[in-house]
């Protein structure tokens, strides 16, 4: 039985030209051999599966091939190209720095650097993963990569080029790898499935691509688990039942649910969705793409980010014209929210049952906010036909009229003003009401309150303050007194009156006002004065001093026991 090689090692890159994806870099790395200016230190830094090791050989095998062809392509048939794709050559080593990153391993390195090339020019050494090298690895390496012998090239490669010493980066020409595009990966997929006699439909290819995330060998590798799952007759269905990948119809018929409000079905979707093993967390996440996708079809310039099968691309198309994009902005705002309070919520299902509740309403909500906004036909007329101003009419001489025992028209009042004035607002913010209308001379000619009525009014003031029990308690313990329609009452501090002229004097000397049916009653809070304050005693002496001058049982006892009181 053949052995069986998996699809990323049998079609892995062997030449510049078949490098997918990263086509600046071959051109740099091809330039560089063509004038002579080869580089003693490379740093080769990207995500995983992009072609970084695979460059990497592509370079040494170049550089050491004694018959490149036109294109600086390695001729395959040289001893250096031979032993190099049979795995025996002494010119190109390949080191992992996961599992060789002590110092010692280092030391060995640095000990074979010196040796030259058997075969070829350059003795060319390949360490991957060289973020994984410890910091005395690093230390050692220091000298050797600075100052190699000329006949030594290091490429090294990484996933994580945060992680290397900046004395490494500065010794090193760095080539940074981009992620594969799915179209890309789609075209070097065809040919495969070409060359292994698998037919396999484009949308699926596009769902392996997407899940792939811009790594080719990962491509491949699902490439050849779905080719085993399926056979060499692969569907849609199948690729997405393999991978656990959700369908798109469920999606569009969500959309389908949202625009026409069925919020049950909605719901139902959702369940069936869970029932299959799907993972509500990339279902939310997925919901948030499908709006993000929609979004991008609704203006032509941004469909190029669209990276979707041609049928399915043509499918949103269609969706994004139906969904208005009001409807998007807002669906999207609901399912990223939902997405971000996923990990917090102590109810995952129901936090985005509630979202997908949401989404049914927003259709509903647009429509009420814009025939809100939209003035009525009345109101459109009115706008439109404003009230010509009326003509002045000249003032005639007044005709005698009979005298008739009609009683005389009472003068109208003013028509009260729609709006709010300054002081009205400023009152309501203070909760003081504004005090009925009343002529200064009414005000002025209303006799005082007596003892006995102010008395009764400051109690039921100090009855209306119950909500804040330290005002109620300072009110009743407070007597009030009147002076010239200013009520007096006295606080311990200034900090007190302060806070009391602030927060609450307009609202009680409104109560008060309205209590005792006089509005030029006036409220003025007053300090206790300091001698009006007992002080207090706190030193013995001053305790002493106090009992014998008040208190004849302290005398008697001092002078009985012949007590000395200092």
């Amino acid at each position: 039985m053949e052995q069986f090689i998996v699809s990323a090692r049998k079609y892995r890159p062997n030449s510049f030209e078949t490098l997918l994806g990263q086509e600046n870099i071959a051109r740099t790395l091809k330039n560089s051999i063509q004038r002579g200016q080869l580089a003693h230190a490379y740093l080769f830094c990207g995500p995983r599966g992009v072609g970084k090791t695979s460059a990497a050989r592509i370079f040494a095998k170049t550089i050491n091939c004694s018959n490149p062809g036109p294109d600086l392509e390695p001729c395959g048939e040289c001893e250096s190209c031979r032993s190099f794709a049979e795995g025996r050559s002494y010119s190109i080593h390949e080191l992992d720095a996961a599992s060789n990153n002590s110092v010692d391993d280092i030391r060995a390195l640095t000990d074979k650097v010196r040796i030259p090339p058997q075969v070829g020019r350059y003795s060319v050494y390949i360490i991957d993963e060289v973020h994984m090298l410890s910091q005395q690895a690093f230390n050692a390496f220091l000298k050797t990569l600075e100052e190699p012998p000329a006949h030594a090239i290091f490429i090294l490669a990484t996933t994580e080029k945060h992680k290397i010493l900046p004395t490494i980066l500065s010794r090193c020409q760095t080539f940074d790898f981009n992620r594969i595009g799915i179209e890309d990966m789609v075209r070097n997929m065809k040919a495969i499935a070409a060359k292994e006699g698998v037919t396999m439909s484009e949308e699926a290819m596009h769902i392996i691509a997407q899940k792939a995330d811009g790594a080719m060998r990962d491509a491949l590798t699902l490439f050849d688990q779905t080719v085993a799952f399926c056979g060499k007759e692969v569907t849609y269905e199948q690729v997405i039942r393999n991978l656990g990948v959700l369908d798109y119809d469920y999606y569009f018929n969500l959309t389908d649910h949202f625009l026409s409000g069925d919020y049950a079905h909605a719901m139902l979707t959702f369940d069936e969705i869970l029932s299959k093993g799907f993972n509500a967390q990339s279902f939310i996440g997925g919901l948030s793409t499908h709006f993000r996708d929609l979004i991008v079809c609704k203006n032509e310039a941004s469909r190029t980010l669209l990276h979707l099968a041609p049928t399915v691309a043509k499918r949103y198309l269609e969706y994004a014209s139906r969904c208005p994009m009001g409807f998007l902005f807002e669906a999207l705002n609901i399912t990223s929210n939902c997405e971000a309070a996923y990990k917090q919520s102590g109810n995952p299902r129901l936090l985005i049952e509630f979202a997908l509740m949401k989404l049914c309403n927003l259709t509903a909500n647009l429509s009420a906010g814009a025939s809100a906004a939209e003035p009525r036909p009345a109101e459109q007329k009115a706008a439109v036909q404003k009230p010509a101003a009326p003509k002045p009419v000249e003032a005639k001489p007044a005709e005698p009229q009979p005298v008739v025992n009609n009683p005389a028209p009472q003068p109208s009042r003013p028509s009260k003003p729609t709006g709010l004035s300054i002081k009205a607002m400023m009152a309501e913010a203070k909760h003081e009401p504004v005090a009925a209308a009343q002529t200064e001379a009414e005000a002025a000619e209303k006799p005082a309150p007596d003892p006995a009525t102010l008395q009764e009014a400051w109690t039921a003031l100090a009855a209306s303050e119950a909500k804040m029990p330290r005002l109620s308690s300072a009110l009743s313990q407070a007597t009030p007194t009147l002076s010239d329609k200013e009520i007096h009452f006295t606080v311990g501090n200034l900090a007190q009156k302060d806070w009391i002229d602030r927060n609450c004097r307009p609202r009680l000397e409104s109560f008060l006002q309205k209590k005792l049916g006089d509005g030029a009653i006036r409220l003025v809070v007053d300090v206790k004065q300091a001698d009006e304050t007992p002080r207090g005693m706190y030193m013995p002496s001053e305790k002493a001093k106090y009992l014998q001058e008040n208190s004849p049982e302290f005398n008697a006892l001092k002078k009985d026991f012949e007590l000395e009181i200092n």
